[in-house]
């Protein structure tokens, strides 16, 4: 089929689903070249599927209507057979207490929200190595980069709106070393990201394995942390337990917002533990409350040498 041809389908929700909050995850910052937000014609994501890569349209006229999935390129079919997953429809949430005042008001507010799967895992992967340590304008910024160097234009509508898809892991794999020096990303960020594309395959079927396994291949692979494994079970594996921990705001945030103090990761594991199953999900629906704490600290400042995570 010609990569200009347009595939569809229709998928319904079995339940109030928020498909901008849900795919918000996959966006890297706001200048990412592969992700277009909601400007009245719907959210635009340029995917490198094992099929090949794909251009993805989705329009929802109402939380709880149908979702209207388009697709383009090689690989629109299995880009459009991902859409309910993608969105969370595998999301199992049905055990889920919320232990805290804050937590049930959050859940009520953002119910819509679902853990995602996009079944992905390098494409989760390389930004999330990329982000190591660093901060998020330094990583957004050599993302972006790599992405246009080495990455190509979404096939269909996605070239003419300037979308692009990522590097495949072949494509990764061949990133010369002065090009990741080049996007600000040192020798253990992109030894990490070169050696998770030289075992992409194997990383890849940890998707149908489940998350545990899954995070289990991810962690062998020397460079990669509970961190970003953690990144990659959130947006990849449809993992709930998946907690950023390692984070440099995420413990701060989310003790704060349950206790009123900024603390750090052991504190937040003990204020998560009646959540096990569902501790990610905590996380991020504090996160899309948003409520701020006081800054009290200096903002992190700029590192070229890192530590795993």
């Amino acid at each position: 089929m010609s990569p200009t041809a347009e595939q569809t389908r229709a998928w319904r929700p079995g339940r109030p689903t928020a498909v901008g909050m849900v795919v918000s995850a996959f966006r890297r910052g706001g200048g990412d070249p592969t992700f277009q937000p909601d400007r009245g014609d719907g959210w635009w994501l340029g995917l490198p599927t094992p099929a090949g890569p794909a251009t993805l349209r989705l329009v929802q006229r109402d939380a709880s209507g149908v979702v209207e999935a388009s697709a383009w390129g090689a690989g629109a079919t299995w880009a459009l057979d991902q859409v309910p997953a993608l969105l969370g429809d595998g999301d199992d949430d049905s055990g889920f207490v919320a232990h805290h005042p804050q937590v049930a008001r959050a859940w009520s507010r953002y119910a819509a929200w679902h853990v995602p799967r996009s079944g992905l895992v390098l494409h989760a992967l390389v930004p999330a190595a990329i982000e190591q340590k660093v901060t998020g304008q330094e990583a957004f910024s050599g993302y972006r980069r790599l992405v246009r160097r080495f990455g190509s234009r979404a096939p269909g509508p996605g070239e003419q709106r300037g979308l692009w898809v990522a590097p495949d892991a072949a494509a990764w794999a061949a990133v010369p070393s002065w090009e990741w020096l080049r996007a600000s990303v040192d020798g253990a960020r992109s030894g990490t990201a070169v050696r998770a594309a030289r075992v992409a395959g194997r990383l890849e079927e940890g998707v149908a394995l489940g998350p545990q396994e899954g995070r289990r291949r991810l962690r062998s692979v020397p460079g990669i942390g509970v961190w970003t494994a953690a990144e990659v079970g959130q947006r990849a594996l449809g993992d709930a337990d998946a907690v950023s921990f390692g984070d440099y705001h995420v413990a701060k945030h989310v003790t704060w917002a349950l206790t009123g103090e900024a603390l750090g990761d052991a504190e937040m594991a003990e204020l998560l533990e009646p959540y096990r199953g569902h501790r990610y999900r905590v996380q991020r629906l504090l996160e899309l409350d948003n409520r701020p704490r006081p800054r009290r600290g200096p903002r992190m400042a700029p590192r070229t040498h890192l530590p795993v995570r």
